[in-house]
């Protein structure tokens, strides 16, 4: 069975200066950096593309081994994590290649700037996925937090299966080279399960992964 992948573009998400300010590490007197960020912001203005892919697959979980549809893994995580689903969204976002131009650009010129559109990209990619996490929540209701390769005991070495069945390359731009990272580097891919019943919870992020040693985990989770 071909099962089908839809292509959605999206409108600029409003910017939060706080989660940009958190992946830039700042604490303390934030009213110089405040300004630097609106700054980077107006110079982005124009360069960014937000772009997500995606499909939906039956799953079938049997102990710790999950079978995707389009490839089976064996992870206690993401198991847990897809406990009482039958289907899942397997999803690919990106904001493009303009903020990874910025950044080699500022490297050599402004260390501080291109630190900060690091961060910029960061809260970028992540608020185009919160987009797309909410439209799923509005579509099914009760939707699993999304789980990325990397996450918990999800092996890395999955991206390449997702790459294939999304055809990210041709859908959204995205590739990925063979050391596995991907290119835009402000890219996300991920799954999202959908419950069967209201065991399931809004928390996604930080409180879907057990990296507690993470230096960008967000405080007020655990």
């Amino acid at each position: 069975m071909v099962y089908p992948v839809y292509v959605k573009n999206y409108p600029t998400p409003d910017f939060d200066k706080r989660e940009i300010l958190r992946y830039a590490g700042v604490k303390g007197d934030i009213s110089a950096i405040n300004a630097l960020i609106d700054e980077c912001i107006k110079e982005l203005d124009g360069k960014l593309n937000y772009k997500v892919c995606y499909s939906e697959y039956p799953v079938k979980i049997l102990g710790d081994k999950i079978d995707l549809t389009f490839t089976t893994i064996v992870s206690k995580d993401l198991a847990k994590n897809l406990k009482n689903c039958n289907r899942f969204i397997l999803f690919a976002a990106t904001v493009g290649i303009g903020i990874d131009r910025l950044i080699a650009k500022y490297i050599a010129l402004s260390p501080t700037k291109a630190l900060i559109f690091q961060a910029i990209g960061a809260e970028r990619i992540e608020s185009l996925c919160d987009l797309f996490n909410n439209e799923m929540k509005e579509k099914y209701k009760t939707v699993k937090p999304r789980f990325s390769a990397g996450y918990g005991d999800l092996p890395i070495e999955i991206q390449k299966d997702i790459f294939i069945a999304l055809n990210c390359s041709k859908n959204i731009g995205v590739t990925l080279n063979e050391s596995l990272l991907m290119s835009p580097s402000k890219s996300v891919t991920a799954i999202i399960g959908i419950a069967n019943d209201s065991d399931c919870t809004d928390k996604n992020g930080c409180t879907a992964c057990n990296k507690t040693e993470c230096e960008f985990r967000r405080e007020n989770e655990n």
